[in-house]
Parts: C-alpha cells; structure tokens; sequence
C-alpha cells in the first residue's frame, strides 16, 4: 500500500515509463511512501481501476501520451465513480497543451503542464499535508536540470531483463518544425555530464546492453556527442546496441572520426528527414541542409557501420502525391536500412494547424489526430498511403526482404535495369551504386523506375488479395512476393525464388517455403544463422 501511486498504460510492455521514473527519483522524502505501478493498453481500463485502488493510494498520478489518452480517460472516469476521494493528477504531452477541451482534465483533479519533475514533487507535499491549490491546472516552471535527480536506479532488474531502457542527456530542441511538440521545447538544455555517464557506467555494472537516447537532438552539441560516443567505445561489449536521434544535416569530422570505430551492429541513428520538398520546409518553418545530409548519408553507408533509419512524413501542407514520392525515391537512394513513413498527426500545441483553412485539412477526432485528407491528398489516397506505410514496415523495414524488395522497381540478376534519377539501382536495399539526386523534392520517376510508384503499385495489390494490414505471415508474404514479381511484373521465377530463399535464410529460417521448392536444389540447405548478439533482432537481418 502506497500513498502516492505513479501509473501510466505503456504502448507495449517492453517499453519502460521512462516519465514515471523521473518523478519517483525526484520525490525526496515522499519516495517511501510512493509506489511504480506501469500498465499496457491491451489491458482492460477496468481491471487497471482495481490494480491501482489496491494499493490504497491517497493519489494516484497518471501520464498521459497520445496513445494511451483514450485508455486512460475510461481509467479515470471509473476511478472517480468508485474512489471520488482519491486525488487524480495528470501529467504528460497529451494534456500540457488544449486542456479546456479535454474529457480526461475536467475528470482529473490536477494537471501539471510541461516538465514536472519536481512540480509532482512539490505538489503530493502540499496535498498530503492538506494544502489544496486553487487551480486545477498547474505549470511546471522549467527545471534546472542540475537539480533533477536521475530516474536510473529506478530500472528494477526486471527492466533490464527484459524492457527497453531510455537514457538521455539532453532535452529540448533548437528547430521550430510546425508539426513537432519538440518545437516547443526551447532551449535545448544539457544533464550536467559527469553525473549523467556516472549513470550510464552504474546501468553498464548492471548488465544493460541496450540503451535508446531520447534527446531530440543528440548530435547538436559536439563536445557532448564526443564525451558519450568515446564513454561506449572504450566500454564496447558483445551485444552493445546504442540508439540516437540525429539532426541529419550535422556530421562534422570530429563525430564522423568515433562513429566510424563502431562495429557492425551497434550504433542506430534515427534521422527525421520527413520531407526533401523545399516549399514545404520553408511553409513548416523547418530548416536543414539537404546537399549537407546526403554528403552525411553517403558517408554513414560508405565508411560505417550505422543502422540509419530514416524518417518521411505523407499529408504535410502543399505536399502532393507526387512530390512525397519524389523524396521517397530520393531517399531509397541515399540507402538506409529502415525508411519508416509517418503520417501527418495534429500534436496538441503545435502550430500545423494554422494552415488548416488553406489546405482544407481534416483530422480525425480520435487519437493519434492523423490527417485524413486536405486539398492534395484525398481520404481514398489518404487510405492508399497509410496500406503503403504498413506494408512498407513489413516487406523493406523488417529486414526480411532485404534483397527481394528492390526487385519490385528494378530488375536484377538479368534483362536491363530500370534507370531514371530516382531508381536506386541496386541489387539489394543495402548494397551497390548510389544515385545523386536533385537538391531540391525533385521529380518522381516514371511508375516503371519509381521505387514509391512501384511499392504503391505493390501495396494496392497485395490489400486487394489480403483485405487487411495486418497478421500476415511470414511464410505467406514469401507466396504473395514471389506471386506478384512473376506474374504482374514478369520477373524470371528463377531469379525471384533465388533471392526469396536467401533472404528467407538472412532471418535463420530453415524450412523451405512450398513456392520456392520448384526453383531450389533438393540439396538446398539454410544457411548459416546471423550473429543476434550484433544487435537487434530486425537490425541483425539488414546486416547484408
């Protein structure tokens, strides 16, 4: 039994409430009387209620995240039917920005707007002592993060087992993009570094292999993107797996120089490119140089081992159909491993709705807020695009595809290669010549060299054949690639069931998919298993 219950419903169990955390190791002397008490929005909000009430809490504080708000909003509602007496305090994006409008805010007693980690503090101590603020809605003035103490005693050993395990050294953002929460958080601030490696070297002594930085911008401030890079390589260990958000335009030769001494398998950079259209920057108020990030891409699949993935976002105000595909195919060529394609979410807070009136822009009213249409992208395209993301993830993104996928757009192994300034012309996502493309958005290639016309091509097939996005099987997406390569593209059976059973092998798999038996020797035999303890499962299979 506790008196204050900290709780919030994560998107998956492997996710650890990294929030949750901070608060805990912030309480001071309120910490004994405070519990962790995490959930997953696969549970039933009802049986959550009962969990928390068990506990006997005289305050229950709840995050609240745009994936979890729905979810929470009927956890609430059912604690203040049964225990009205029992003070709810919200925290979190979902509710810093809009709150009039909100069901869950005017459920909740409290809400701590922005960085809480010591206003949850000083709040429980005033409440427990029978102090009532006057105003339901409290902001968090931003803390020095000098006198923030670090949430990472806090990973029980149960996390480390078995739960990502989020670091970070830095919060805000320098960039004012009109879609990002991030744009809000300014000034970008510093942890003090010593402390903060201090920590990192404690989660090291305790078995911790993979660490997820969740600074905006890891690489902004040099001397401190050194400091941590050259802390993890004079510690390197089997099964190290470092991730960092990137800003993608900024490499300068003194971060280029420790990043190319990491072996394969450990270092990911997530970069957010999310549009090349040079209108649409300037209209989001996003700035990046775009001859800079390709001369940076070309040197991270050249002279590093880095697992890039990259990020595009469809549904941005002005971005049409073609010009998205342009910066799709743009990107195929620049090579990295994992492309995820985002679409466009109205963030509470954030300023990408002034321009609602003049793309007439519609949003769904249910969380996360995707786009559903504007004046370029109808719903019916809307649709196609969100099946072309899905099917993007399972078919490229996994890994599991590595060599077939660019088949769909450029023939290998034998006729004549597609071309056109946006084809990749490679044999795998991985491997072989890269293409320059144009500065700006560009022109997309013709449907015929288009690897985003082709895959689009591709997905509006395989959702007619399946009807759905989702539990496909692997086997089954093995049947359907090799279907659609040989019978709406012509591509030489062979060849196709040649590069389907190496990449079939890539995930260690050893039966033989019953499509492929025809193509392959009767002696065929797997091959050799991948090394997992590089990295991640889905990093591991893109290791060519």
């Amino acid at each position: 039994m506790s008196d204050i219950v900290l709780a919030t419903l994560n998107a998956k169990y492997i996710h650890a409430a990294f929030g949750l955390r901070y608060l805990l190791a912030n309480l001071g002397e309120l910490k004994s009387r405070a519990t962790l008490a995490e959930f997953d929005i696969n549970q039933r909000p009802l049986d959550i209620a009962e969990a928390l009430l068990a506990q006997k809490p005289r305050i229950i504080g709840l995050g609240v995240y745009i994936w979890n708000v729905a979810q929470t909003t009927e956890v609430v509602a059912t604690l203040k039917r049964v225990r009205p007496d029992v003070i709810i305090i919200l925290g979190g994006p979902e509710v810093s920005y809009e709150t009039d409008s909100q069901e869950i805010v005017q459920l909740a007693n409290y809400v701590i707007t922005g960085e809480a980690d010591l206003k949850f503090a000083e709040l429980c101590h005033d409440l427990l002592r029978g102090k009532r603020p006057p105003l339901k809605i409290i902001p968090a003035e931003l803390p020095q993060l000098s006198a923030v103490a670090l949430p990472y005693a806090h990973y029980n050993d149960d996390d480390i087992a078995h739960r990502v395990i989020y670091v970070e050294a830095s919060r805000g953002c320098p960039f004012t993009c009109e879609f990002c929460l991030s744009s809000l958080d300014i000034p970008v601030r510093q942890f003090p570094l010593d402390r903060f490696l201090a920590s990192l070297e404690a989660l090291l002594a305790r078995g911790v292999k993979q660490f997820k930085f969740v600074d905006r911008t890891f690489n902004l401030n040099l001397n401190f993107s050194r400091a941590i890079l050259q802390f993890f390589l004079a510690r390197m260990r089997p099964g190290l797996f470092l991730h960092f958000e990137m800003v993608p335009d900024r490499l300068p030769p003194a971060l280029r120089e420790l990043i190319a001494q990491f072996p394969p398998g450990v270092l990911q950079f997530e970069v957010g490119i999310q549009t090349f259209d040079e209108a649409t920057m300037e209209r989001i108020s996003r700035r990046q140089d775009l001859a800079r990030l390709a001369d940076n891409f070309h040197f991270l699949r050249a002279q590093t081992s880095v697992h890039i993935h990259a990020d595009l976002i469809v549904g941005l105000p002005g971005e049409s159909l073609e010009s998205f595909a342009a910066g799709f195919d743009r990107l195929v060529a620049l090579r990295p491993q994992e492309i995820q394609v985002g679409i466009l979410k109205r963030l509470r807070g954030t300023p990408i709705v002034r321009h609602d009136a003049a793309w007439a822009v519609a949003w769904n009213p249910a969380p996360p807020y995707e786009l559903l249409q504007n004046k370029l992208l109808d719903f019916a395209t809307m649709q196609r695009l969100r099946r072309f993301a899905r099917y993007w993830d399972l078919v490229a993104n996994s890994g599991n595809f590595v060599e077939t996928t660019p088949m769909l757009w450029t023939h290998t192994g034998g006729g004549t290669p597609a071309s056109g300034p946006a084809c990749s012309r490679v044999a795998s996502l991985h491997a072989g010549p890269e293409t320059d493309a144009p500065s700006g958005g560009g022109t997309p290639a013709s449907n015929e060299t288009s690897a985003s016309f082709a895959f689009l091509r591709f997905s509006d097939w395989l959702f007619a054949q399946l009807g759905r996005q989702h539990s496909i099987a692997l086997a089954h997406l093995v049947e359907l690639l090799f279907k659609f390569l040989t019978t709406e593209l012509g591509r030489d059976p062979q060849l196709v069931a040649e590069a389907l059973w190496r990449d079939y092998q890539r995930g260690g798999h050893a039966e033989r998919p019953a499509v492929l038996l025809p193509f392959l020797p009767t002696e065929a035999t797997p091959g050799k298993r991948r090394d997992r303890s590089l990295s991640l499962k889905r990093q591991a299979r893109h290791l060519a």
